[in-house]
C-alpha cells in the first residue's frame, strides 16, 4: 500500500476504503499540488483494485472538511498568470489553460472511475472541496452547526471553476443554483439536503457508519445522473417558456447588484446558461475556458491578492512583532461600557468567550451595555442563529459596574468613553490606579491623536489605540494606532485581542483621522463638491454605487451624522485655519444643521426617514439649495472616477506620510472599513490596476477640471517615473526604500 503524507487509507473486510484527509501541521485541510497528486494516486489505486467495493472520502480535522485552495499555491498561480500576461506565448497560454482545468478534470476522473465514492462532510466545506464532494456519487453531512457548505470564490474575484457551475445546476433548481454561486453564501447541512445539494444528514458520531451503510447496501450508483442517457436537469430548460422568464431577469438582477464590476459573477451565468445545453464534458470545457479568461482579469488578480491572500496573512498576525509571548485574555475591562461603542466592544468580547467588565459613570448607565448585548442576542435568536441558552451564557460573562476597583485582574483595558480629552484623561488615570503594571491600556478614539492621550498615562509604552467601527458587532476591521512611545508588547497584545474577537487588524501610525477616516472624509467631501456644483443628488448617490461603493456618500454622511461633520470642520478650522476647509461646504452643513437635518438619528438629513414600512428618500429640498445641472449633460463615468480617485489619492498620501507602511493593510482596510470598490482590490490596488502612470495622467486632468483634491503626492509621480506598483515600492512587511 502506498504511503501518503496527507491521507490515511484503510480498507475494511467489506472492501470499503476509508480515505481520511488530515494534513500534518495544519489546522485545516487545503488543496496543494501535492494533495491533488495524492488524491489522483488514491483514485487510480482504488479504481484498479477489484476487491474495492467503494470509497469514503472524509476529513480527520475536528471541525472542518476543507477550506479550499492553499494560500501559497493560489499565490504562486496568480504570480505565474501575471508573468504570462507580461510575456504571452502560445506555450504559456496552454500552460494556463491546463492549469485552470487541473482540479476540474481530476474531480471528473473520480466521478467516472467506476467505483462509488461517498463524501462524508464533517464540517466547513469550501470552494474546491465542495466541488470535490459534488463529484462524489453520494454526499452525507454531519448534523452539526460546524457544517457550512459553500462556493465562495466569487467573493475573491474568481468563480467555481472545478465543475461547480456544471454540477450545481444539474443537482438543484437553476435559480437556487445561480443564487448559491453568485452570492457565495454558505448552506448548513439541513438546507443543503433540502435543496438537493447533498443526499443525507447523519449524527456527527455516526457519519462514517452512515456512509458505509449506503455502500454495503449497494445503494450508491457509481454512474453520475448526468452521465445517463435520459438525464434532465431539475430546472427549466434554457430554451423554454419558463426559461425565458428566468434568464432575462437573472441577468438584470445581477447587473443591478454588481453594475457590471464583477466579471466572475457574469461568467457564472454564462457557464450555467451554456453548460446546461450540452453534455457534462463539454460543459466542463466551457467552464474551463471562462475560468482561464477570468483568471487573467485585473479584478481577479487584485481581489485574490487583497481579499484572500493579504486578508489571511493579516489575520494570521503578519504585523505582529516577533519574540513577544502570545497574550491570553480571561478578563477585559471596557470603560464607557454603557455607551453604543463600549457596549458593542463588550458584546464582541463576551461572544469570543472572554469575561468582560463594563464600567460607566453609574450602575444604570453601565447596565445599558448589558442590555445592548441582550438585544443583539434576541435578534440572533429571532433569526435562529442562536438559542436562549447561548444568550444566557454570553450575558453571564458580562459584569456591569461603576467602581474602578472591579477592573482588578483585567488582562486588557479598552477605553471607549466620550470623545473628549478631559474625560479620557480622567478615565485613564482612574483605571491605571487599580490595574496591574503590566496591563495594556487601549483607547478607542476616532479623532484624538494617540500620542497626546498617552501623555495621561504613567506607562506610555503600554498605551495604544484600538479604533473600532460602528456597529462593532458587524464591522470586521479594527485600526490599531501606534503612539510615539507605544512598545512592541502593547502592539502584540492589541493584535492578539483583535484576533481573539475574530476581527482583522491593521496597524497605522498616529495622525489626525488615522487612515480610514481620512479616506472617508475625502469621499464625503467630493460629494459636497458635486452638490455645490449642482449635480443632482440622486445622480451623486447612484454614481457612487455604480463605482462599486456599497453606500452613497450622502447616505453614509447621514449615518455618521451631519452635525459631527460640522464639528470636525470647525475643529479643523480652529487647528489649521479657515483655509483648511472649503467654506462652501461649511455653509451648506451649517444650513442643514440649522434646519435640524442632522442625519438618520434626527429622522432627517440628506435623506428623509419616514416611519416604516415606507423607505428613506432623498430630501426634495436638497436640490433647491443649488442650481441644478441637467443630468444628460453630465458624464457618469467621470463622476465614478472622481469618487474613486479622491479616495485612492488620499490612501497614496497616507503611504507617503508613513501613516500606513504595508499596502496590504491599506487595501484590506479600505474594503473592510468602508467598502471601497471590492472588485478593485482596495484603494492602492485600484491605482496599481489602473496603471500608476495612467492614473497620474488622469488625475492631472481631473485636477485641472475639478480642483486640488486630485493633486497627486510626489510618491505617485516618482513611482510613475520608475514604472513601480505599490507592492513593488513597498515590499510586503518592509518600509519603502
Amino acid at each position: 500500500m502506498t504511503d501518503y503524507k496527507n491521507f490515511t487509507v484503510e480498507t475494511d473486510s467489506d472492501g470499503i476504503v476509508l480515505v481520511t484527509w488530515d494534513m500534518p501541521d495544519k489546522s485545516m485541510n487545503v488543496f496543494t499540488e501535492e494533495v491533488m497528486d495524492e488524491i489522483e494516486t488514491i483514485c487510480d489505486a482504488t479504481s484498479g483494485d477489484e476487491s474495492v467495493k467503494g470509497v469514503i472520502f472524509t476529513s480527520g480535522k475536528t471541525a472542518s472538511f476543507s477550506g479550499g485552495a492553499d494560500l501559497s499555491m493560489l499565490n504562486g498561480r496568480m504570480e505565474r498568470i501575471q508573468e504570462l500576461k507580461q510575456n504571452p506565448t502560445e506555450e504559456g497560454m496552454k500552460e494556463l489553460f491546463e492549469g485552470a482545468g487541473r482540479m476540474s478534470w481530476l474531480w471528473r476522473k473520480i466521478e467516472t472511475n467506476g467505483k462509488p465514492w461517498v463524501a462524508a462532510i464533517n464540517g466547513t466545506c469550501m470552494g474546491g472541496a465542495t466541488e470535490l464532494a459534488l463529484s462524489c456519487h453520494y454526499r452525507v453531512a454531519a448534523d452539526s452547526e460546524k457544517v457550512k457548505i459553500a462556493l465562495p470564490e466569487v467573493k475573491v474575484g474568481i468563480f467555481p471553476g472545478a465543475g461547480g457551475t456544471q454540477r450545481v445546476p444539474r443537482l438543484i433548481d437553476t435559480q437556487e443554483a445561480l443564487k448559491f454561486m453568485t452570492t457565495g453564501s454558505p448552506m448548513d447541512a439541513a438546507k443543503a439536503q433540502k435543496t438537493g445539494l447533498i443526499h443525507e444528514v447523519a449524527p456527527a458520531d455516526e457519519l462514517i457508519d452512515a456512509a458505509k451503510a449506503k455502500l454495503r447496501a449497494g445503494e450508491v450508483d457509481p454512474e453520475a445522473p448526468w452521465d445517463k442517457k435520459k438525464f434532465k436537469a431539475p430546472g427549466t430548460p434554457v430554451y423554454s417558456g419558463a426559461g425565458s422568464q428566468l434568464w432575462p431577469p437573472a441577468i438584470a438582477i445581477l447587473r443591478k447588484q454588481t453594475y457590471g464590476n464583477y466579471p466572475a459573477a457574469e461568467a457564472i451565468l454564462k457557464c450555467v446558461f451554456e453548460g446546461l445545453q450540452v453534455p457534462i464534458d463539454t460543459g466542463l470545457t466551457i467552464e474551463q475556458r471562462y475560468f482561464t479568461e477570468i483568471l487573467r482579469t485585473t479584478e481577479a488578480a487584485m481581489m485574490v491578492r487583497s481579499l484572500f491572500i493579504s486578508l489571511q496573512e493579516l489575520n494570521k498576525g503578519a504585523r505582529r512583532p516577533d519574540g513577544v509571548e502570545k497574550s491570553q485574555f480571561k478578563k477585559v475591562g471596557v470603560l464607557g461600557g454603557g455607551g453604543f461603542m463600549g457596549a458593542g466592544i463588550g458584546y464582541v468580547t463576551a461572544k469570543a468567550g472572554i469575561d468582560v467588565v463594563l464600567l460607566d459613570r453609574d450602575s444604570e448607565s453601565a447596565e445599558k451595555g448589558r442590555q445592548h448585548a441582550a438585544g443583539i442576542m434576541d435578534g440572533r435568536i429571532k433569526k435562529r442563529r442562536a438559542t436562549e441558552s447561548d444568550k444566557e451564557e454570553l450575558l453571564s460573562r458580562i459584569t456591569t459596574t461603576a467602581d474602578y476597583a472591579d477592573l482588578e485582574g483585567c488582562d486588557l483595558i479598552v477605553e471607549a468613553v466620550f470623545e473628549d480629552s478631559g474625560v479620557k484623561k480622567a478615565a485613564t488615570e482612574s483605571a491605571e490606579a487599580v490595574i496591574p503594571d503590566g496591563t495594556v491600556f487601549a483607547s478607542n478614539t476616532s479623532t484624538i491623536p494617540i500620542s497626546s492621550l498617552a501623555e495621561n498615562s504613567k506607562k506610555p509604552d503600554q498605551f495604544i489605540g484600538i479604533h473600532f467601527f460602528s456597529p462593532v458587532d458587524k464591522m470586521m476591521l479594527v485600526e490599531i494606532i501606534l503612539g510615539e512611545k507605544t512598545g512592541e508588547k502593547a502592539l502584540a497584545t492589541a493584535i492578539d485581542y483583535v484576533r481573539a474577537i475574530g476581527k482583522t487588524p491593521i496597524v497605522v501610525n498616529d495622525t489626525r483621522g488615522f487612515y480610514v477616516n481620512r479616506c472617508v472624509l475625502r469621499y464625503i467631501s467630493e460629494a459636497y463638491n458635486m452638490l455645490v456644483e449642482g449635480i443632482p443628488p440622486a445622480m451623486i448617490e447612484n454614481a457612487a454605487k455604480m463605482a462599486g461603493m456599497p453606500v452613497g456618500p450622502l447616505a453614509l454622511n447621514d449615518e455618521t451624522a451631519i452635525d459631527l461633520s460640522q464639528k470636525i470642520m470647525r475643529q479643523t478650522a480652529r487647528d489649521l485655519g479657515d483655509d483648511a476647509i472649503d467654506q462652501r461646504h461649511m455653509k451648506m452643513v451649517d444650513e442643514l444643521v440649522e434646519k435640524g437635518r442632522l442625519g438618520r438619528k434626527a429622522g432627517k438629513g440628506f435623506y428623509d426617514y419616514p416611519e416604516k414600512p415606507a423607505k428613506k428618500h432623498l430630501w426634495p429640498g436638497l436640490k433647491e439649495m443649488f442650481d441644478q445641472k441637467a443630468a444628460d449633460t453630465l458624464d457618469v463615468g467621470t463622476l465614478e472616477e472622481r469618487f474613486l480617485f479622491t479616495i485612492a489619492i488620499e490612501a497614496a498620501r497616507v503611504m507617503e506620510e508613513g501613516i500606513v507602511e504595508d499596502p496590504r493593510e491599506a487595501d484590506v482596510g479600505s474594503i473592510l472599513a468602508f467598502g471601497f470598490a471590492p472588485y478593485s482590490g482596495g484603494a492602492l490596488s485600484y491605482i496599481d490596476g489602473f496603471g500608476v502612470e495612467a492614473f497620474v495622467e488622469r488625475a492631472n486632468e481631473l485636477k485641472a477640471e475639478y480642483g486640488e483634491q486630485f493633486a497627486v503626492p510626489e510618491l505617485l509621480r516618482d513611482m510613475a517615473s520608475k514604472d513601480q506598483t505599490f507592492y513593488e515600492r513597498f515590499p510586503v512587511g518592509q518600509k519603502a526604500a
